[in-house]
């Protein structure tokens, strides 16, 4: 079932005070409209000793005010003047995903010089992508107060792990992930769907996959939390991103963090 929470307004990123408000459990609301109590996300949250972030979605957008599909479009105009059209068929073409053009070279030709360097135009345009990047309504503040009460964390993600590092960087959250920002590798077919930044990041902390959460917004992120055996909280902006994650089989996917930060805060008051 899908779960939708009610409330989905910001708060400032440092905000960490216990209030009479954040502390109630408010039910959520899956698409029918009915509510139900949210057991399935205080499970999660009970049990996870470490979570695990995707970066681009549940942290931030990243390309908020720089559009992948800009980026994906660039990236096969490229291969073209190159005179590497054929490279992509029509639909990884017209996909606007500019990982699956990267995808799509690297099971062409893999490890090669052509990959590394089409990989090396992707990371310079996250990088300028984070100067317009926009924080995920609650993220700042359910990070910290994780670290706060003792949660490890980790970055397992898609994007270079240089781009998350200048991001967290602007924001003073490396300290709440560092050395754990498991990212994109010359190894393209390590991406997710592939479990191995989720297998990084569990064995550098000498965590258990059952005391583990993976955050995570698309089919990818649940597919590899469930090739790994972690438990999976899936967050979706939107309805389209929320049907994306449902019909994948993700359980409990929630419009905010903003319930996850209130359960935090709950299940750990003095």
């Amino acid at each position: 079932m899908v779960r939708r929470p009610l409330g989905n307004h910001h708060v400032g990123p440092d905000t960490l005070l216990v209030t009479s408000e954040t502390t109630r459990t408010d039910a959520v609301k899956a698409e029918t409209g009915t509510e139900a109590e949210p057991s399935d996300l205080r499970d999660l949250m009970e049990n996870a000793r470490v979570v695990l972030w995707d970066f681009d979605g549940p942290i931030c957008r990243l390309f908020a005010g720089h559009s992948a599909e800009r980026v994906a479009g660039d990236l096969a105009s490229w291969l073209e003047g190159r005179g590497l059209h054929g490279l992509l068929t029509d639909d990884e073409r017209e996909s606007l995903d500019p990982h699956v053009v990267l995808r799509a070279v690297d099971r062409r030709h893999p490890g090669s010089d052509l990959v590394a360097e089409l990989e090396e135009r992707l990371t310079q345009e996250e990088l300028r992508a984070t100067a317009s990047a926009q924080p995920t309504p609650y993220a700042d503040p359910l990070i910290r107060t994780l670290t706060a009460v003792g949660t490890r964390l980790a970055i397992t993600t898609n994007n270079s792990p240089r781009v998350v590092r200048g991001y967290l960087a602007s924001r003073d959250l490396v300290p709440c992930f560092a050395p754990h920002i498991y990212g994109r590798t010359q190894e393209l077919n390590h991406l997710k769907p592939h479990p191995h930044c989720i297998h990084r990041a569990l064995n550098a902390i000498g965590a258990a996959p059952a005391t583990a959460l993976m955050i995570g917004d698309t089919p990818s992120d649940l597919l590899a939390a469930r090739a790994a055996g972690v438990p999976f909280l899936g967050y979706a902006r939107n309805d389209r991103k929320s049907k994306l994650l449902s019909d994948a089989g993700a359980t409990t996917v929630v419009d905010s963090l903003e319930p996850v930060l209130r359960l935090v805060r709950e299940l750990h008051q003095a």
